[in-house]
């Protein structure tokens, strides 16, 4: 087993923290418009939404009456959380509170990749990952809940009750952190992480609703979205308006949704597409048997990957979900995502320039804009496919097993080590 040590691991830490530093001051620059990037003003969100919704909560409710929030109740917390720097106005205090957590999302990773069976590969996929998303990625509140997935899984490799806790507290954040529980061993370890989720997620959901009405009206404005055109399915009425079809681009629910015959059928099919992946998921559960350390992290990967790429909607900042993941994967020497992972890189900078550089193409769906699309989300399905395809080989009896070629993102050597026996 090796471990990363001496000189050379001084300094690639130290070049990660230095080109942490560099593109992270990027960001904010952009973020705070000394730089302006091309296309949609993606700041708005933080200074018109947001700050909307926290002159709501600090009244004492829920958004009751906007579409617009569709968002589980801890992210009342999110939207509230610039109140932590009263000196700063909201939008610079937010993009302050993004910045940190990103900064936390490193110090996890490589304390995890300095640990034996660490390495460095997953602290590499999140200093470069995340500056590809652009701006975007510090005016929404994604990241802060990647953060507490990225804390999750870490923790979970010692501490089941706490990714239990930590995984509940980000399913009510933004829902997809529920997918980090899938891949937990067997056993003792199921047992204490999901009892800590449902034990800290009844107790939240109770808080939630005693402290303010409205806790769950986001479930009518989120069973109500459409097809956003950045979905996969969204990529058949952009190809289908180049034949006459007769349906438009509205802006609904707070995004450019398609509108017109046949787009409730696929938004239909998209939601049997996520229940189809819900399957394979609790089949693979059911069948696989070697569960090693990387284990958990692998299963979420593939798990967020499946239901990302059925989402009736795909927005830029939902990439920030699987890089993270994928970020966590990368850490363990014996995980073998690092094929999917690197196609998750490449789909993070493509979707730069669809979201905002190229966003006028993809609402036009002229040629570049349904270009952009089919490259992302075709880059997306493969990663899925591949994450699905190698999470069982390496976990269900009788499935083939041979080394997987090692790219730019996968570990030289295998290390694994098992978390429980079959």
């Amino acid at each position: 087993m090796t471990v990363r040590t001496g000189t050379s691991g001084r300094l690639g830490r130290g070049l990660s923290l230095a080109v942490w530093g560099l593109t992270r001051a990027v960001l904010l620059l952009c973020v705070f418009k000394v730089f302006t990037v091309p296309g949609p003003d993606v700041t708005s969100d933080v200074s018109a939404i947001y700050r909307g919704w926290y002159e709501v909560f600090r009244a004492g409710s829920y958004p009751l009456d906007d579409v617009t929030w569709q968002y589980p109740p801890a992210a009342a917390l999110a939207v509230l959380s610039p109140d932590l720097f009263p000196f700063l106005d909201y939008a610079c205090a937010f993009f302050v509170l993004v910045l940190l957590c990103d900064a936390l999302v490193l110090g996890l990773l490589l304390r995890a990749a300095g640990r034996p069976g660490g390495g460095s590969a997953g602290v590499w996929l999140w200093v470069l990952g995340v500056p590809l998303l652009g701006p975007t990625v510090y005016a929404r509140y994604d990241l802060m809940v990647t953060a507490v997935a990225v804390a999750a899984l870490l923790a979970g490799v010692r501490h089941p009750r706490a990714l239990g806790a930590l995984a509940a507290f980000g399913t009510l954040l933004k829902v997809w952190p529920v997918l980090l529980l899938a891949g937990t061993a067997p056993g003792r370890a199921t047992r204490r992480s999901w009892s800590a989720a449902a034990v800290t997620a009844g107790v939240l959901l109770l808080v939630a609703a005693v402290a303010l009405p409205g806790a769950f009206v986001f479930l009518t404005f989120q069973r109500d979205r459409g097809l956003e055109i950045e979905s996969l399915g969204a990529l058949f009425f952009h190809v289908a308006r180049q034949f006459g079809w007769s349906g438009r681009v509205e802006l609904r629910y707070g995004s450019m949704e398609f509108a017109g015959p046949q787009v409730a059928l696929v938004s239909t099919l998209a939601l049997a597409l996520s229940v189809f992946a819900f399957g394979w998921l609790l089949v693979w559960r059911l069948r696989a048997r070697t569960f090693s350390v990387h284990t958990p992290a692998d299963a979420a990967f593939t798990a967020v990957l499946l239901f990302t790429v059925t989402s009736r909607v795909i927005s830029p900042q939902y990439m920030v979900w699987p890089l993270g993941v994928a970020a966590v994967c990368l850490v363990f020497r014996g995980s073998r995502m690092g094929l999917p992972a690197g196609l998750v890189l490449v789909a993070t900078g493509v979707t730069l320039l669809e979201f905002p550089l190229g966003f006028a193409h993809v609402v036009a769906s002229d040629a570049e804009g349904v270009a952009l699309m089919a490259v992302r989300n075709g880059l997306l399905v493969v990663a899925a496919l591949c994450a699905g395809h190698r999470l069982w080989r390496e976990t269900v009896p009788g499935a083939r097993r041979g080394r997987t070629a090692v790219g730019p993102f996968s570990p030289a050597g295998r290390e694994d080590t098992p978390a429980s026996a079959p």
